[in-house]
């Protein structure tokens, strides 16, 4: 991620973080059982919701920053650090059982949160809050658009669940997981050039 902003990469940020493809063997897991019309349902009910606390976080983020006193620089090193984590979970994933049978059909857990308004979804909005106060209008444009790839690959889970097979979802998991961690390592770059230009600054 670079210093300038555009809603290309904004948004490819968003939906590297978000990891519909990542999040596919679980949802398949929750669904279990449930008829797949009323899988789409769900899947856009709770794909809505998602996007209203997305937003919520978009335009009362930088009040919530600014209540904290946190600075730029300290949050593109704490973003950066979160989304290196969550990278080295994609490219190395922990095995996931997928004979949990689901207690009830699913609702806000585990669409909503955390797979598409996820800690690491929220805090990266944060970051690019506190990095970019005068772009909203195009961060919003970047979150609509990263949740609606996201809902449409969730929505179509059990077709590219059929298609990509395990090892395919796996692959792509690990791609984005790269690509994410790319991200992380420039977003860490950027917080310390920012901190030490700062800090020269003031002497």
């Amino acid at each position: 991620m670079s210093t300038e902003f555009s809603i290309l990469s904004a948004t490819l940020l968003f939906l590297f973080v978000i990891d519909p493809f990542g999040n596919i063997p679980i949802l398949l897991s929750v669904m279990k059982g449930v008829p797949q019309k009323r899988q789409y349902q769900i899947v856009v009910r709770d794909g809505l919701i998602g996007l209203l606390i997305l937003v919520c976080f978009l335009f009362f983020g930088a009040e919530f920053l600014q209540l904290l006193h946190l600075e730029t620089e300290s949050i593109s090193i704490a973003g950066g650090v979160v989304l290196f984590v969550i990278a080295l979970k994609m490219i190395f994933p922990s095995p996931f059982t997928k004979d949990t049978p689901p207690v009830m059909e699913p609702f806000i857990v585990p669409i909503s949160i955390p797979m598409l308004a996820g800690p690491s979804t929220l805090a990266t909005l944060l970051v690019m809050v506190k990095s970019f106060p005068e772009r909203q209008e195009s961060l919003l444009v970047a979150v609509v658009a990263a949740w609606g790839i996201s809902v449409v690959i969730l929505a179509m889970s059990p077709l590219l669940n059929r298609l990509l097979k395990e090892k395919g979802l796996a692959a792509m998991e690990r791609l984005m997981g790269m690509l994410l961690l790319m991200m992380a390592v420039q977003m860490l770059v950027n917080g310390v050039r920012g901190l030490f230009t700062h800090t020269l600054a003031m002497l």
